[in-house]
């Protein structure tokens, strides 16, 4: 088993350099580019993917932390060239381009993105968000015939409690009116807040207001079931459809993360096959009826003996709930392979890490209990789902 680990591990290793030497290539004058065009039309065709899962970011929590090289947590599925996103971490419009999406099948830049999907609205999954509507306008999101769409929770619907018995040390709420914005909410605000760089654009540059290239929607849950935003657990639920096209189909159920409530795992089935992106949460009977027998399982990770390290004991009451936040609503190395075998999925792939740290000697552990193919993944790691097809690679 440990050889399979390390054979996936070194195999998707070899496919991201593979990429990302070929995209340091200096770009080509037309002659030649016109010479290397015919010399690839007189090779055999090789197989490649329709389907592809693009890890942008895998970093957790801070991207600052130690100095990472990691961008924010963010990925991609690439099905026949259209891309759907989840989460908008930090670094993850540069990390699109560095994973040539969008250009791999003709489509220019952000114009290929379809759709986007937010899991929930800790600041490390949608610090990016804002780039959608700012640089993104110049990054081919206004060549756009039709409308992008983003998906997200809600409003919370309370206010988080303050832990433990002193209901006095914490600081007044901001924005008291609402609290806990949902993603139709936030979608406004980031354009407000960046409304003299948007304004400018579409005054000076002739750019198209935002509003007519994103539409944002937030999740509605399913009518009569009893939720509790304060509850430990997600309720129990079964997946519900929130996106469906040509290509994909994209269903979600509620995962625990508390204190935060509404926090969504997403699946995608497609033509090639299922994957499915579990946000942020420890082992979650929702999650695992989400993604039974899916092809790829991308599961966050956290390695609990870094907790310690990093807010050492003896902690004040902030620090104590942090860390217990930490423990209880995130998933350990050992215990989610676990998770994976249980929903029956084929390859496990591990993200979000905490600490900030892809090496694979660190997550080793994630193999316990399953007997499928771990991988270890990383910034712009590149995974084909389902049978190649024929064709010349770009």
């Amino acid at each position: 088993m440990k050889k399979q680990f390390i054979v996936a591990c070194t195999a998707a290793l070899v496919a991201v350099l593979a990429g990302g030497l070929a995209q340091a290539q200096p770009a080509a004058s037309q002659s030649v580019a016109q010479e290397a065009a015919r010399e690839a039309a007189q090779r055999p065709a090789r197989s490649r993917p329709r389907t592809n899962l693009v890890l942008l970011g895998t970093a957790g929590g801070r991207t600052s932390w130690n100095g990472t090289p990691l961008a924010g947590i963010a990925s991609a599925l690439e099905v026949d060239g259209d891309v759907y996103l989840v989460d908008f971490g930090e670094g993850w419009a540069r990390r699109y381009f560095q994973a040539r999406l969008g250009a791999r099948f003709g489509n220019q830049g952000m114009a290929a993105l379809r759709a986007a999907f937010i899991t929930h609205m800790h600041a490390d999954h949608v610090i990016g968000y804002p780039s959608l509507f700012t640089f993104g306008m110049t990054d081919g999101l206004a060549n756009r015939k039709v409308p992008m769409k983003v998906f997200g929770p809600g409003r919370r619907g309370a206010p988080i409690p303050i832990p433990g018995p002193d209901q006095t040390a914490a600081g007044t709420l901001v924005a008291p009116g609402n609290p806990n914005p949902g993603t139709v909410d936030m979608t406004e605000l980031v354009i407000q807040t960046f409304a003299s760089d948007i304004n400018t654009g579409m005054r000076e540059g002739r750019k198209p207001d935002p509003h007519s290239l994103v539409q944002a929607f937030d999740i509605r849950l399913p009518d009569g079931l009893a939720v509790d935003p304060n509850a430990e657990t997600a309720p129990s639920m079964e997946p519900v459809l929130v996106y469906e096209d040509e290509k994909v189909r994209v269903t979600a159920v509620l995962v625990s993360h508390a204190p935060e409530f509404l926090c969504f795992a997403y699946r995608f089935d497609t033509a090639d096959g299922a994957v499915v992106f579990s946000g942020d949460t420890g082992p979650d009977k929702n999650l695992v009826r989400l993604a039974r027998g899916a092809d790829v399982l991308v599961h966050e990770v956290i390695d609990t003996a870094w907790i310690d390290s990093f807010l050492p004991k003896p902690r004040n009451a902030g620090a104590e709930a942090v860390a217990r936040h930490l423990v209880h609503s995130h998933t350990a190395a050992e215990d989610v392979g676990g998770v994976a075998q249980a929903a029956g999925v084929k390859t496990l792939v591990l993200n979000h890490f905490g600490p900030a740290d892809a090496s694979p000697q660190r997550w080793a552990r994630a193999q316990d209990g399953f007997t499928g193919r771990l991988i270890v993944g990383n910034d712009l790691m590149r995974i084909g789902v389902g049978a190649p097809i024929d064709g010349r690679l770009p």
